[in-house]
């Protein structure tokens, strides 16, 4: 299984706005289009963390693949004005808002 964490930082308050728009989006073919097995959001703080686990290890690129529907433009155009990023300086693409993972334990 492939995971990304994004970090960014979200408006206050605005928690019911951004999970209603990802349960319309996840309503659709596009999670397995992308092969998204789970999606989970947190705030903490004025952050924004979205944790997605893909089936493989092929997420990222069924995620480049997917970046170009419709749908994916949509909810990303959607999420404008309650997520932005977390360093607006250094932000080029989406894979700058992913943290990296330094340490993975399961059980056997």
């Amino acid at each position: 299984m492939h995971s990304t964490l994004i970090v960014a930082r979200m408006e206050p308050d605005s928690a019911a706005q951004v999970a209603n728009l990802f349960d319309a989006f996840d309503g659709t073919e596009m999670p397995h289009r992308m092969g998204t097995r789970r999606r989970q959001l947190y705030s903490y703080r004025g952050l924004y963390f979205h944790l997605q686990d893909f089936d493989g290890e092929d997420g990222g690129e069924r995620i480049e693949e997917a970046k170009t529907d419709s749908r994916f433009v949509g909810i990303s155009n959607d999420l404008k004005p309650f997520i932005t990023a977390y360093d607006p300086a250094t932000w080029r693409s989406p894979a700058d808002a992913m943290a990296r993972r330094f340490y993975h334990w399961s059980a056997r």
